[in-house]
């Protein structure tokens, strides 16, 4: 077979007749859908892959048309895959509109294909593909451009809402979890946890199906991931930091680095070593994702009859919730990697066996008290409630309480113990309390009535 011609695309115009463009994937976004603006009641569906075609060039590919053309189009390849682009709309990059949702590229433009005037197929030249392959390892950005875990965690909040690059080895691969959202969507989420030399454990969150059945493909302790453009945040229900897959990710597996040698060798000798097989602690849900309603009686029971963590939503009351404690009750300062608690005043962790003895000393201080609920079938006691959640449920930051009088905080604290809330918990095992089981609350806001009352009917309808 003769061997064919490409386009390269560093060489890309908008005048250029009839392109054809070979690139191997790097990148793959799930296929959505948006009403038509010009046929009422039809709509339109798309999704986007980026091509790659040499070391420093690559550039993105959006597919629009019907559902039949767009779907069958996206499940004819995968990342990793080498195509052929024939003949798509070359125009140039507009930061403002849709390219702002894509990998960022070196390239002044980006394709577009469609049914009738493109087509897109898996590339067959034997020559193209051999030069292609290599080039899945090399990662978009400067190799040597990433943050470390153990940089993202001695940052902690400052890093919140930024868009960083990681190169990390996998440690584990959680299961999918599906969902439905509160307007109906389905959803789903997959939990990578990361680890280098500096941190065991740090968690990477997928959203989109791509993204996830790429990472279901990867061998723990044998893969090491340049993640560019990961967005950074902070976990209320951890107390921790994570990096989240978004539109704008891209993932290179076993990047063709120095950096990823190194640290390929050291997840070796550290699998090799048995350190890194001690117990995953489980992972939380999304909060809407919790559907399940218990009375109290029904969540001690629970917690009596299966020794895993679960979650649920009760409708109580709070019973208990002392405001006019002391200060240092109410509000404690922990160290961001272990959360043994420490004095605002130390510059290191006093726990000896915490994973950052060696790094920067970071700490958050937060609400962290204990509070009761109940309803008509009993009491759950010494629940915990922090900070973010505590700020939501009080009305007010940590700096605000401390220079609330203590009346002013009893007349809180009344307010929130008159009312009926809508309480999401997490139910855990635990042998230091009487009860074998703590609860930690996930979120809580008064309650509606209408819905208080069609819950506890059909509860009370059980058996």
């Amino acid at each position: 077979m003769a061997a064919q011609t490409f386009i390269a695309i560093s060489e890309l115009h908008p005048n250029l007749s009839h392109p054809k463009v070979a690139g191997i994937v790097i990148g793959k976004s799930d296929v959505k859908s948006f009403p038509d603006r010009k046929n009422i009641g039809v709509d339109r569906f798309t999704f986007g892959f980026t091509i790659k075609d040499s070391p420093d060039f690559f550039v993105n590919v959006t597919a629009w048309g019907n559902d039949l053309y767009v779907n069958g189009l996206s499940n004819s390849f995968s990342t990793g895959d080498c195509v052929i682009v024939e003949n798509p709309l070359v125009s140039s990059k507009d930061p403002e509109k849709g390219d702002k949702f894509c990998p960022t590229t070196p390239s002044f433009y980006r394709l577009m294909v469609t049914e009738v005037h493109s087509q897109v197929s898996l590339c067959a030249d034997t020559g193209a593909i051999e030069r292609l392959l290599p080039l899945i390892h090399l990662p978009v950005k400067d190799p040597g451009d990433f943050y470390s875990l153990g940089d993202i965690v001695a940052n902690g909040q400052r890093l919140e809402g930024t868009v960083i690059n990681i190169l990390a080895a996998v440690r584990s691969i959680g299961e999918m979890k599906q969902f439905i959202t509160s307007d109906q969507r389905k959803g789903q989420r997959l939990e990578v946890k990361l680890f280098d030399d500096s941190v065991s454990s740090f968690p990477l969150v997928c959203w989109d199906r791509e993204a996830i059945q790429l990472v279901q493909t990867l061998i723990p302790k044998e893969t090491v991931l340049f993640i560019a453009d990961a967005k950074i945040g902070f976990d209320s229900f951890r107390s921790g930091m994570t990096a989240t897959v978004n539109a704008k990710t891209i993932i290179t597996l076993n990047p063709d680095t120095r950096e990823a040698s190194l640290l390929f060798s050291y997840a070796k000798e550290v699998a090799e070593s048995g350190a890194l097989d001690q117990d995953e602690k489980p992972e939380d849900v999304p909060v809407e994702s919790i559907t399940d309603v218990y009375t109290v009686s029904q969540l001690k029971q629970k917690a009596q009859e299966i020794s895993e963590m679960f979650f649920g939503i009760t409708y109580s009351f709070i019973s208990k919730l002392d405001l006019n404690s002391s200060v240092s009750k109410l509000i404690k300062t922990r160290c961001t990697r272990c959360k043994f608690m420490v004095t605002e005043e130390e510059v290191s962790c006093s726990n000896l066996m915490c994973p950052g003895r060696d790094q920067m000393f970071s700490s958050s201080t937060g609400f962290d008290m204990l509070m009761d609920f109940t309803d008509h079938t009993g009491t759950l006691q010494a629940c915990s409630l922090r900070s973010p959640l505590a700020e939501k449920a009080l009305g007010c930051t940590t700096e605000e309480f401390t220079n609330l009088t203590d009346d002013e905080r009893t007349t809180m604290k009344w307010k929130l113990l008159l009312e009926r809330c809508k309480i999401y918990v997490k139910i855990l095992p635990s042998i230091k309390m009487k009860s074998g089981m703590r609860a930690v609350v996930l979120d809580c806001s008064v309650a509606d009535p209408g819905e208080v009352k069609q819950h506890m009917s059909a509860l009370l309808q059980q058996p």
